[in-house]
């Protein structure tokens, strides 16, 4: 089994695991204030973990829900078993699975799964970047009056006062501002033209490692910058690479 069937037998098992429950009263490992951790999440990335580490046991997993693996590997599996768990956990059919595998260092492949709309984005190291097996582009737009954004605020006060005053430029520039819940979805929806621009103040590796190089193969460009003090969080500004995004920075 290549890596790309391998992260895609991944996603597509964890999406039936986790679609069997949707919709149902749920266990809740930890409830924040602005989070939910679910026992699901566990079973999700433990379903993925086993899958992965079969096929290549010599590989490190890292994922949100933890680490697994050969942690000295060159091989590292970035997994978010469930991005969006908040929507998840309310019934809001707005979430995915996520797969990056990352060599020295450097993405090499991504898989982004939505077992709600059955799409499935794929893309390898200098290949191009797949939606359902189609290739897809980003967006040709060029003028931010013509864009849909997706603009996060952050929960956290730093985040905050980063977000938003940026989110208000750019709803006064942008045709319009989405904010759905999946770091990851917005990331696979710029690659493939629905959206114009991701921003967000801070992320984690797992919620955008994928979608990074979606992004790149499909003409896109991701600057990510990170965040002192924290281990793979990140800033993280996304777009086609056509419109002025710096205009609402």
């Amino acid at each position: 089994m290549t890596y790309i069937e391998a992260a895609v037998a991944a996603v597509k098992a964890s999406a039936d695991l986790i679609m069997g429950s949707f919709g149902k009263e749920l266990s809740v490992d930890e409830a924040k204030h602005h989070d939910i951790k679910l026992a699901l999440d566990r079973e999700s990335q433990d379903l993925i973990t086993s899958i992965l580490l079969k096929e290549f046991p010599d590989h490190a997993l890292y994922g949100e829900e933890g680490i697994a693996g050969n942690q000295d590997s060159d091989y590292q599996w970035i997994v978010d078993p469930i991005d969006g768990t908040v929507n998840y956990f309310y019934g809001i059919p707005h979430f995915c699975i996520s797969v990056a595998l990352r060599h020295h260092g450097e993405i090499i492949l991504g898989v982004i799964f939505d077992p709600v709309a059955k799409e499935l984005w794929t893309v390898e190291q200098d290949g191009p970047a797949f939606l359902n097996g189609e290739v897809i582009q980003a967006s040709p737009r060029t003028k931010l009056e013509e864009s849909i954004l997706y603009v996060g605020c952050g929960k956290t006060e730093k985040a905050m006062e980063t977000g938003l005053p940026r989110f208000k430029r750019a709803s006064l520039r942008a045709r319009k501002m989405r904010m759905m819940g999946s770091a990851a979805l917005a990331t696979a929806y710029v690659a493939t033209g629905r959206l114009d621009a991701y921003v967000e103040a801070r992320i984690s590796l797992w919620d955008i490692a994928a979608g990074k190089l979606l992004i790149e193969a499909a003409g896109g460009v991701v600057e990510l910058q990170p965040i002192e003090g924290s281990d793979d969080a990140y800033s993280i500004i996304a777009s086609n690479g056509k419109i002025p995004i710096e205009e609402i920075l």
